[in-house]
């Protein structure tokens, strides 16, 4: 952003501030460096905000997690007379998505009908991903049915909604459809059909799929895919088995692949190899206390009190370890 904010202070000094091309690159560059108060100082100071200006800032809030903003900036925009292209609405459902406002969504897909942009796909591919965030797949589904055309976006949308909802059997059909569509699925595809497997308990189909991406699509997994992999393993009870895929991956494991494995051991209260696992993420991550609470509670589960105190031991006796308060996760996943 440093390289960003002496770009701003070039344009002042050459007269182009009120320029609303670059004053809405501007808005642009600040959200997606993650400072929305300076994307909004800028979007204030606009002589005159078109819908260039509206939908970036709408972006902005949308992109960092403050839905109620860009919810609450939506209506602002229409009563100053911007009719809202695509782009808006999508911004506005990703919205309504991140922070679950589901009436809100409802209300924004009925201004989308009216204003003839249903059978724009981007925009169906985000009601598809509102609608499933906020609990309602059916909806969801029905959406992706009815839609004219389909991309690999609204696809992956349909599955990630099915993963996200535990549907493992019908995110792995849907899977199999888009391949006989003739389309291709990408990596957050993957990542989407393997999370679906993870929690529907489908090991064969997650090693099937998990190849398939180099098989069949020349996708080189990435740590995410490892990831996933590891929790299908470690969630089915086949710890020692997902520790050798660990030892056997071409690329180092990173400390979220090994937290994988130690979720694993919590669930099926596997101590002494929770304890080699959470050792592993310490060397990865020294500041880490998580490893710690999770292994904790793996202790708790089993009634060994004596194991949690040598653990806090070990916690207090580390480098710049931040405090925590040891407590149950009970059956959280």
């Amino acid at each position: 952003m440093d390289r960003g904010m002496e770009i701003h202070e070039n344009v002042i000094r050459s007269g182009y501030l009120f320029d609303p091309v670059v004053e809405n690159a501007l808005i642009d560059m600040y959200a997606k460096c993650g400072s929305i108060q300076k994307a909004r100082a800028v979007f204030d100071k606009m002589r005159w905000q078109d819908v260039v200006s509206w939908t970036a800032m709408i972006s902005g809030y949308a992109q960092n997690g403050w839905g109620e903003e860009a919810l609450k900036l939506f209506p602002q925009m229409q009563a100053a007379g911007m009719k809202p292209n695509s782009k808006t609405f999508s911004s506005v459902l990703s919205a309504c998505a991140n922070f679950a406002a589901l009436e809100q969504g409802m209300e924004v897909h009925g201004k989308i009908m009216k204003c003839g942009f249903q059978s724009d796909v981007p925009v169906g591919n985000t009601l598809i991903d509102m609608y499933a965030k906020c609990g309602s797949i059916s909806e969801a589904r029905e959406l992706f049915d009815t839609m004219q055309q389909r991309d690999a976006v609204s696809w992956t949308a349909m599955i990630a909604g099915y993963a996200m909802h535990g549907c493992g059997d019908e995110a792995v059909k849907l899977f199999k459809q888009m391949e006989h569509s003739g389309l291709s699925p990408d990596h957050v595809t993957f990542v989407c059909v393997l999370s679906a497997c993870c929690h529907a308990g489908l090991v064969q189909e997650g090693y099937q799929y998990f190849n398939c991406m180099s098989n069949c699509y020349h996708i080189t997994p990435s740590i995410e895919h490892y990831s996933c992999m590891v929790d299908i393993l470690g969630r089915a009870g086949h710890l020692d088995e997902a520790e050798d895929f660990i030892n056997r991956m071409p690329i180092k494991p990173d400390a979220t692949v090994w937290s994988s494995l130690l979720g694993a051991c919590r669930i099926h209260n596997n101590i002494q190899l929770g304890e080699y696992v959470a050792g592993r993420i310490f060397e990865l991550d020294p500041k880490s206390a998580a490893p710690y609470v999770l292994l904790s509670n793996i202790f708790a589960a089993a009634g060994k009190w004596g194991g949690i105190e040598k653990d806090m031991d070990r916690i207090k006796n580390s480098r710049n370890l931040h405090k925590i308060q040891i407590y149950s996760l009970g059956n959280s996943c």
